[in-house]
Formats: structure tokens, C-alpha cells, sequence
């Protein structure tokens, strides 16, 4: 894609470079550490992960010639966030947690120029079948999820053994809707497909 503006990735998660790196567009990865992820204690749920990729694109000092893009999910069950794990025995609680039901998975985005920021949200309903005990020791010991949403990655064999169904975009409860980030890219940001 022809771009307007030098995009720059703020995440470190492999995933997400990897997701946004299958748009075609040249970026480079660029990530503030230390950005406070709280939010007020009011905020309803849903609005969470819109608000943090906001108050992370604030964090940067962004040149004229630049687009950065930040993000943030959240998996959301009985109206409690579940966020990454602080160790195994909370991976574990977690997956019990949504073994045998459906929850939501809401990455919000934030594009942001010099001149103009949009902000989204998108969220996907995940349903798990039961998971035994056994399953969920195994996930937890081989895959080490500790870094993910929820203590799950759905490409992941969790993903392969556990999902049932799945409701809207599969991308997005990898953490990265990149269907919507390329649409407000070209209809917002002006990029424009350019021909080989």
C-alpha cells in the first residue's frame, strides 16, 4: 500500500507485527515503555481497551510525516476483565474460567497523526468448550500464555482443541482487527493500493 505517512507500530507483540506486517505496509516498530495502563475505576468495561490505546498513542511525540498505531484487548467474562496472567496458577484459574462458555474479546485501536486521531473498538464472542483439568495443564505448561489476554493465544493448540465457535473477526481476538485498520487507513489516512 502506498502510504501518506511512515507508520509506526507501538507493540512489541509478535503477533501483532506479524498481523499488520500482512497489510503490505512498510511501518517500523517503535514502543514507549512504562505508559500507565489504568483507567477510571467508572469506565464501563467495554470502553477499556479503547481508552488505554488512546492513552498510549499520547505517550509519543509524533513528527508530521508520521501514523502511529496503538492497541489494546481485553477478554471480558461475568463483567470482569481478565487480563495477562502474573503467573501459571492465574493462567490456570483463567482458563477455567471461560472452559465451557463464551466471552468477549475487545481490542481497541488508536490512529494518530499530528493532525487527526481516530479511535475504534471491536469485539469478538469466543465460545470454549469444557476443558479438563489435564487440557489446561498441558496448554499452560507447553505454551506458556502469560503474555496473552485471557491466558490464551486462539492460534494456539488451545485454540485448535477448545474453540467451539467463534463471532466476529478472528484477527481481532489475535489483537489486531486489521480488516477495520485497513479500511480506516484508506478511507481516513488516504493510503491507496499501489500496483506491482
Amino acid at each position: 500500500m502506498m502510504a501518506k505517512y511512515k507508520v509506526i507500530l507501538s507493540s512489541n507483540s509478535p503477533r501483532r507485527k506479524e498481523l499488520f506486517a500482512g497489510l503490505g505496509i512498510d511501518f517500523e516498530v517503535r514502543v514507549i515503555s512504562g505508559i500507565d495502563e489504568s483507567y477510571p475505576s467508572d469506565l464501563p468495561l467495554k470502553d477499556v481497551p479503547q481508552y488505554i490505546a488512546k492513552e498510549k498513542a499520547a505517550a509519543y511525540d509524533i513528527a508530521t510525516d508520521e501514523l502511529v498505531v496503538t492497541a489494546d484487548t481485553v477478554v471480558i467474562v461475568d463483567n470482569e476483565i481478565l487480563g495477562k496472567p502474573v503467573d501459571e496458577d492465574e493462567a490456570r484459574k483463567m482458563l477455567r474460567e471461560l472452559s465451557g462458555r463464551s466471552h468477549e474479546v475487545i481490542t481497541g485501536v488508536c490512529l494518530t497523526t499530528c493532525e487527526l486521531q481516530r479511535s475504534f473498538a471491536v469485539t469478538s464472542e469466543v465460545t470454549f468448550k469444557k476443558l479438563s483439568e489435564e487440557e489446561i495443564e498441558y496448554y499452560v505448561k507447553n505454551y506458556h500464555p502469560l503474555d496473552k489476554a485471557g491466558a490464551y493465544g486462539i492460534q494456539e493448540w488451545i485454540g485448535y482443541i477448545g474453540v467451539t465457535s467463534l463471532y466476529g473477526s478472528y484477527f481481532n481476538v489475535m489483537g489486531m482487527p486489521v480488516q477495520r485498520i485497513y479500511e480506516e487507513l484508506r478511507n481516513t489516512f488516504g493510503f491507496e493500493l499501489k500496483q506491482k
